[in-house]
């Protein structure tokens, strides 16, 4: 069989590439957890799935299989992609939000991504409370190319500890507040 990653790889050059392929597809609003192959064959995929496809696929321009987890209060947590080139990390990622896609790669840190993700991830219920950087590997299951749900990927996500992102409350309130008058913020430093 030949790979369909290196194939996907050879179309799609870079991460900025790979977050079009990932703006192409259609967001999946199904109790799911399909592996990277599937989600590209279905050409659908929430969050977690947009981040195995888009690790498979830059997996194969030497980039590591990243994903950053970032958990929020309201128990609707985000998972996307990241890599790091010489200016920085950068994130590839699916989202119903568009201030929760990809980043260019302009951030010192880990950290700083996240941050960049703390306005636009506030709405009525949500805040970014932790972060954890793994390798997708470690969750032990063949997010590349199983053909059944991946779902102890997520529970490992769920399980393991993650750092705390400390933020004021009158920080927290202000930002929501604009959200209630405005709505989702749209555009924003490093956003792709």
């Amino acid at each position: 069989m030949s790979d369909i990653f290196l194939k996907l790889a050879k179309k799609y050059s870079n991460p900025l590439k790979v977050q079009k392929l990932l703006y192409s597809l259609e967001y999946n609003k199904k109790e799911t957890m399909r592996s990277a192959s599937t989600a590209y064959k279905l050409k659908s995929a929430h969050c977690m799935e947009g981040a195995f496809l888009a690790a498979a696929i830059c997996e194969q321009l030497g980039f590591p299989p990243l994903a950053l987890s970032m958990e929020s209060q309201d128990g609707l947590d985000h998972v996307l992609f990241v890599y790091k080139t010489k200016k920085g990390w950068g994130s590839v990622a699916k989202s119903r939000d568009i201030g929760l896609n990809g980043r260019l790669p302009i951030f010192r840190s880990i950290r700083d991504l996240v941050w960049s993700y703390y306005a636009p991830y506030i709405d009525l219920t949500g805040r970014i409370t932790g972060y954890r950087l793994i390798h997708l590997d470690e969750t032990g299951v063949d997010w590349r190319y199983s053909r059944v749900n991946v779902w102890s990927a997520e529970k490992y996500l769920i399980d393991i500890n993650h750092t705390a992102l400390k933020s004021s409350y009158h920080k927290y309130l202000n930002i929501k507040k604009k959200y209630i008058k405005n709505g989702a913020l749209t555009s924003g430093h490093g956003w792709l």
